[in-house]
């Protein structure tokens, strides 16, 4: 019997690295994993030496962005290493992938990245939680993000649509089935559109006063920015389902607004899920 026990034990220590392999993990997490395979229609070379130092230069009475970016629900950049102003390759890349999802390639106007920080007098948004960066479009920096925005690495495909951020996710289906789990109310904790409403971190349009439900126009430019953050096909690798979902179910280590799903069988979180998926 000793025997037997200790050969099933050691068949499945050997079985480990194969069981560990096949577990999903979410994308985001920081510091940890390889780098996840990046978009195609954006230069990874002009991130990591022109757009990259951007996000971790000092601002003179602002925030730098990675003081804030690089913690929490609101993260897109790896903290940076003890002692050193500079990122590792393999940071860098997760930033890179990161990162692009708060653009729109081709589209400097549409990308959160460049809009949040700029003052809403030159065309950006209405609050950046670090202050606002850039006064004009005109400004060096602003100009460098949307240079990089704009232009497609070597060998990219020349239509801009095949980023298109709605591409394979069901308009229909978010407008009647996600819209309303992301308004609804959440019993002890603040329903999604609460906080991603307004500030940095806003993907949602504030509600018309007095009313429960989007305008047309409004339930479209929810889909257009709510599509970058899930990767199609994948919930498992969806900021949208990851953050709001407790970690020992596979989510996110933090989300401000509390953990609204305690498992990947909750009824909201499958909506999601099959959503993603294009179900």
């Amino acid at each position: 019997m000793a025997a037997a026990l200790v050969l099933v034990v050691g068949v499945l220590l050997s079985l480990l690295p194969f069981i560990g392999s096949s577990i999903s993990r979410p994308v985001y997490a920081q510091g940890t994993g390889a780098p996840v395979a990046v978009p195609s229609l954006l230069d990874y070379d002009v991130f990591k030496t022109r757009v990259q130092p951007i996000l971790t230069s000092a601002r003179k009475g602002n925030a730098r962005c990675i003081a804030c970016h690089s913690r929490g629900g609101n993260a897109y950049l790896e903290p940076l290493p003890p002692g050193s102003e500079t990122y590792a390759e393999e940071q860098s890349r997760r930033n890179f992938e990161r990162v692009s999802r708060l653009v729109v390639p081709g589209e400097p106007l549409k990308s959160r990245l460049l809009l949040n920080p700029l003052d809403t007098e030159a065309g950006g948004g209405r609050w950046d939680g670090g202050g606002k960066h850039w006064h004009s479009q005109n400004d060096p920096e602003w100009q460098t993000l949307a240079a990089w925005v704009r232009t497609r690495p070597a060998g990219a495909p020349a239509a801009a649509s095949a980023a298109s951020t709605g591409s394979g996710l069901n308009y229909e289906m978010f407008k009647t089935r996600v819209l309303p789990i992301l308004t609804s109310a959440r019993k002890g904790n603040a329903r999604c559109v609460a906080c991603h409403s307004r500030g940095g971190n806003a993907y949602l349009e504030p509600l018309p006063p007095g009313s429960e439900t989007y305008t047309e126009e409004q339930s479209r430019r929810n889909f257009e920015r709510v599509s970058r953050l899930v990767v199609p096909g994948d919930p498992l690798k969806s900021r949208l389902l990851l953050n709001p979902l407790d970690t020992e179910a596979g989510g996110g280590q933090w989300h401000g607004g509390g953990k609204h799903w305690h498992s990947q069988n909750d009824p909201e979180w499958q909506t999601l899920a099959a959503w993603v998926r294009g179900s």
